[in-house]
């Protein structure tokens, strides 16, 4: 997938989007085993290639962009901030299939990631809330979890995720 403005040396903006060197981990997993049904945390998983979770009630079509959803760790003290809550809300209530700590998603958009040694990721784009946020966090949940909403993924490459699994940007 290629990356934006690569090969243009001359802007600031290409250097500065290329520099991520740091690398997070896979803070939480979640499987949605049935419709509109709670998430299930699970230590590992089996992610099929061009396909979806393994477990996991969702059949993306081949080819999709959101095939897999990831989160950013950080940003459920925010959302719950915004709520009024004191506490950083669970990951299963926001629906996404992975949590990612220390390393910022955003970064990542139009990027592919490696989770541990065998899953290849192409991020393509934001995972924007939908009015379920309501349901789940009460009014104001759809706001709140604006910006916050983390990212959608297509399944370059299979394998088993673990949590702990370093991720990294490959390309």
């Amino acid at each position: 997938m290629p990356f934006p403005f690569f090969g243009d040396d001359k802007s600031t903006v290409a250097r500065l989007l290329s520099t991520l060197p740091q690398a997070g981990a896979i803070a939480w997993i979640g499987q949605r085993p049935v419709r509109r049904e709670p998430l299930v945390s699970v230590p590992e998983a089996e992610l099929k290639a061009d396909s979806h979770m393994l477990g996991d009630h969702a059949r993306p079509k081949a080819g999709g962009k959101r095939q897999i959803t990831l989160i950013q760790h950080e940003h459920l003290a925010a959302v719950a901030g915004f709520l009024g809550l004191d506490a950083p809300l669970d990951p299963g209530r926001l629906r996404r299939n992975l949590v990612v700590s220390g390393l910022n998603l955003l970064a990542l958009k139009n990027r592919q990631i490696s989770i541990g040694e065998e899953v290849l990721l192409d991020i393509t784009g934001e995972c924007h809330p939908c009015s379920r946020m309501e349901e789940e966090l009460g009014p104001g949940g759809y706001n709140a979890m604006r910006g916050h909403g983390g990212l959608t993924a297509h399944i370059a490459q299979g394998g088993r995720i673990r949590v702990g699994d370093v991720v990294r940007v490959v390309a």
